[in-house]
């Protein structure tokens, strides 16, 4: 057998009998559909013998189609105190832009909701500047921004028409907060009857305040949320366990 490995300057004859060839020439293939990726042909051509890379290992997952919905990842929750303090997740907007690009590199659909408070002292209301998205997760002029004014991306808006209308099935949610507009949405969409999936590292809260004054830990919140959102109304995973997805 004789291959002839285009663009790297090399000629492996006898590939049968050398598994490093094989392996390297492979290796580079994989580099080139990956700028081009298209699930079906990396099915028929490379089959399971592409090494491990993340995109490939999402090949059937990325066949659903699956809608990335940014919610509410606006400069306002950058005031801690604001919203209870001692905010979890510190990383959570650059899990997001994480997932944003990635989803821009597999030419995927990304919908930004925004929220717009109704109350003028909110860090959320359209004319104070937290109203604005972080600078992280800025939408490029051709993805879509939903703006809402209560808890959940469905009301009140297009979104559940938009998604039908394209046929999408699949939802994957990240932004903020956990138990108020993750949850909410979350909750609705799974009610909807789409496959849901929330990322519990693209996702943070705050600490509350209980009924009788006690204090309850913005981790403890943030994991109580999702874990009455897991197998009812998502299915909740960390960002490193979506991309490894088969």
């Amino acid at each position: 057998m004789r291959l002839i490995c285009i663009g790297c300057d090399c000629i492996h004859s006898e590939v049968a009998n050398s598994s490093k060839s094989q392996n390297q020439c492979i290796h580079f293939l994989h580099t080139l559909l990956e700028k081009c990726y298209n699930a079906t042909y990396w099915d028929d051509v490379l089959g399971n013998r592409t090494p491990h890379n993340n995109l490939y290992k999402m090949k059937k997952f990325i066949k659903k189609n699956p809608v990335l919905l940014v919610v509410d990842v606006q400069k306002g929750f950058l005031d801690e105190k604001h919203w209870g303090g001692n905010r979890n997740n510190k990383n959570a907007e650059l899990v997001c832009s994480k997932l944003i690009k990635k989803w821009r590199d597999l030419n995927l659909k990304i919908i930004h909701v925004k929220h717009s408070s109704l109350n003028p002292k909110s860090p959320l209301h359209k004319n104070n500047p937290g109203f604005e998205f972080n600078q992280m997760v800025t939408p490029l002029d051709n993805e879509i921004v939903i703006i809402k004014n209560v808890n959940s991306a469905f009301i009140g808006t297009n979104l559940k028409e938009m998604l039908d209308n394209e046929k999408c099935t699949t939802i994957v949610i990240v932004g903020l907060t956990t138990d108020h507009c993750i949850s909410t949405t979350t909750r609705m969409a799974g009610n909807f009857g789409y496959e849901t999936y929330v990322i519990s590292d693209a996702t943070a809260t705050f600490d509350k305040e209980g009924l009788s004054g006690e204090r309850f830990s913005s981790e403890e919140v943030h994991q109580i949320s999702l874990a009455s959102l897991q197998n009812e109304f998502a299915t909740v995973l960390k960002y490193e366990q979506l991309i490894n997805m088969k």
